[in-house]
């Protein structure tokens, strides 16, 4: 990594900043003005600039931290200190006018992370009709990402934070689930419900009211998020939501120009190949509880619209974005097949 790789000009679109930030990987860039820094921009701030119903396309100065920490190069040395002092992950270093000299890194502290216990639902009970003729013979959990099935890859995923204690409701092929994962070295506690018919991602929750009594963690088991579930946790309770969705944010791009209209039905402008941007839900969730009291009792009922139930009845519900790299998805086989390749592993 170079250090262009972590900064930015001010006037450079959000959207781009985003691209940058999934380059580096480190959730973080500076922004300058002139060579000079004048601000810092993380996951956090387009997050809560997200949230506010502001556009991507605004410059990165609007959303950006206009505060940001920093040493001077004489204080070189105490680098680590500050960044533990603030409890941050980086601090850019600056030469006497302020320009960037380098950037540090409390590169130790971030590979190890805050650890989480949060129990984790991943519902493996469907039968994978959209990734037909590959779940004709093995249950879509266990079809290979690599050498390696995609349940396993989301478990992982959790267990690096963590998280030790997984239900996973299950149904179709279900022996063959059991059967891999029972074989299996782990050191982590897994618990199996069984459907005795499709309850769907909403029913099958009826069937763990005794076993979910905290904050819980649900995820399809067909979808990988790239994100630091620890801060996916703390979002969720300091917001105190009721359901936090983790949504991706999309951008399409229309490949015509289109044309815009004014009242009278005549052309007002014309925009060229123009880019929108949504969130998209991932099929992963923080819940509480609570959530359990609009789940039907051994019926078939999808989790959004338990969770919409829930919402009109008053609960909190809140949204987490993710970028959009940040999510990979394999329900179907061309997605499957973009999963792979993103993560660079062989068929």
């Amino acid at each position: 990594m170079e250090l262009n790789d972590f900064v930015v000009i001010d006037t450079l679109p959000i959207k781009d900043a985003m691209a940058k930030m999934d380059k580096n990987a480190r959730k973080i860039i500076y922004v300058t003005s002139e060579n000079k820094l004048i601000g810092s921009l993380s996951d956090g701030d387009i997050r809560r600039w997200i949230l506010k119903d502001q556009s991507i396309y605004a410059m990165v100065k609007e959303a950006m931290n206009s505060h940001p920490v920093f040493i001077l190069k004489k204080d070189t040395d105490k680098a680590m200190e500050q960044m533990k002092k603030q409890n941050i992950e980086s601090v850019p270093v600056l030469n006497e006018d302020h320009t960037i000299r380098n950037i540090m890194f409390k590169t130790h502290e971030l590979i190890q992370g805050k650890k989480i216990q949060t129990p984790v639902v991943i519902m493996a009970g469907g039968k994978g009709t959209r990734l037909y003729p590959y779940t004709k013979i093995l249950p879509k959990p266990l079809i290979p990402i690599g050498d390696t099935p995609i349940m396993e890859r989301i478990i992982d995923k959790f267990h690096n934070f963590g998280c030790s204690d997984f239900i996973v409701s299950v149904n179709y092929k279900k022996n063959m689930i059991k059967g891999y994962f029972n074989e299996a070295e782990r050191d982590y506690k897994m618990t199996y419900v069984d459907e005795d018919k499709p309850l769907g991602t909403g029913g099958s929750l009826s069937l763990m009211r005794d076993q979910l009594k905290e904050t819980f963690f649900v995820s399809n088991c067909d979808i990988l998020v790239d994100a630091d579930y620890t801060d996916i946790v703390d979002f969720h309770k300091k917001n105190e939501h009721d359901i936090t969705f983790i949504a991706s944010l999309k951008i399409t791009q229309i490949p015509y120009g289109v044309l815009q209209l004014d009242e009278n039905g005549l052309l007002e402008s014309t925009v060229e190949k123009p880019e929108y941007s949504h969130l998209i839900n991932t099929g992963m969730y923080v819940m509480e509880p609570s959530i359990l009291d609009f789940v039907p009792e051994d019926e078939f009922a999808d989790l959004p619209d338990v969770i919409t139930a829930a919402k009109n009845a008053g609960l909190k519900v809140g949204v987490f974005p993710v970028s959009e790299n940040s999510w990979l998805d394999m329900g179907q086989i061309k997605e499957m097949e973009e999963m792979i390749e993103r993560l660079g592993v062989k068929k």
